[in-house]
């Protein structure tokens, strides 16, 4: 606490508070913490993902807030299908190796310790290469509700099969 205020608190006490209750009672909300177990983990939909991919630890938080994610897990060949985030998204990459791509543009490999900023609208995949898994945290923050608008499957013709560069 800044010296000052410690300094006017006495002042703006109820007759007997102590200086600790009032600190209690200026508190903000509670933290919530949700544990990992009351957090399953479930499987792709097989309409957004092609290969085995695990998505862990969703949230998404209530209004006025936006941001919501996944930790999301792709075993080595599984990516999205491609897909758009009226706000953008954000992707950490915490294990392995893999691939983002928007729309037209150029295959950029992804590696543990990466960061990919897709912006607002961009037609995008990404997923694990052919050869490694990958895992990253997807952070995407809702506009009127929606997230992400999901679009046709990667082809298997259009996929690399090359490992990461």
């Amino acid at each position: 606490m800044h010296r000052y205020a410690a300094a006017l608190l006495p002042l703006c006490l109820p007759a007997g508070a102590t200086a600790a209750e009032a600190g209690a009672a200026a508190a903000p909300a509670a933290v919530t913490v949700t544990r990992a177990a009351a957090m399953p983990s479930s499987m792709g939909d097989a309409a957004y993902f092609t290969g085995k991919v695990a998505v862990d630890a969703r949230f998404q938080r209530l209004a006025p807030a936006r941001v919501g994610g996944a930790i999301v897990t792709f075993a080595p060949g599984a990516r999205t299908a491609w897909h758009t985030h009226p706000l953008g998204q954000t992707l950490i990459v915490t294990q392995g190796q893999g691939w983002v791509q928007h729309w037209q543009g150029p295959l950029q490999a992804l590696a543990a310790g990466d960061v990919a900023w897709i912006p607002p609208g961009v037609k995008h995949w990404h997923g694990a290469t052919a050869t490694s898994a990958m895992q990253h945290v997807a952070i995407a923050e809702a506009q009127d509700g929606s997230v992400v608008s999901w679009l046709e499957q990667v082809t298997d013709d259009s996929y690399p099969r090359q490992g990461a560069q």
